[in-house]
């Protein structure tokens, strides 16, 4: 069978093919399709509750532990979520600060890592602004400017004038 594709991506010969298909399926196929997915359903459902029932119980059992041994468990708990927090953000830094120095090396021995174009793009930029504030700052140099004086101009007399 040729399939005439339209702009969808999928031909309209094809998709009156599968709507028949379905169409056409045997009733009892079908049944057996229902039947099968209330049975995994209902089982799951089951299972489910029977889970929150053996918590609820676990949790009713134990809480007389937990409130006895608290004063232990609480200081222990409170110990390993600090070390194991300490541990995991000093492996992250670890793993950061050693993929910062893989890129730079890499930068510096003259290899084209990830963001180059956009660190030279970006020094360009800063360089250009040097430049440019360094020839304001020659230009108002010789005279006392204005940025220098803090946005008072001075006269021969020893008089400021606030602009």
């Amino acid at each position: 069978m040729t399939d005439v594709y339209n702009k969808e991506g999928l031909g309209m010969q094809q998709q009156q093919h599968h709507y028949q298909q379905h169409r056409s399926e045997p009733r009892a196929h079908q049944v057996v399709k229902a039947a099968t997915a209330a049975t995994v359903g209902g089982s799951l459902l089951v299972l489910s509750g029977l889970i929150l029932a053996g918590t609820v119980i676990a949790l009713t059992l134990a809480t007389p532990l937990l409130v006895i041994f608290s004063p232990v468990l609480v200081p222990a708990v409170i110990t390993v979520f600090l070390l194991a927090t300490g541990f995991l953000t000093s492996g992250g830094f670890g793993v950061a600060a050693a993929t910062v120095l893989t890129w730079m090396y890499r930068y510096m021995t003259g290899e084209h890592p990830t963001g180059t174009d956009s660190l030279d793009e970006a020094t360009h930029k800063l360089g250009s602004k040097a430049r440019d504030i360094r020839d304001r700052a020659g230009e108002h140099g010789g005279r006392g400017g204005h940025y220098a004086t803090g946005g008072v101009h001075t006269t021969g007399t020893g008089v400021g004038s606030y602009t």
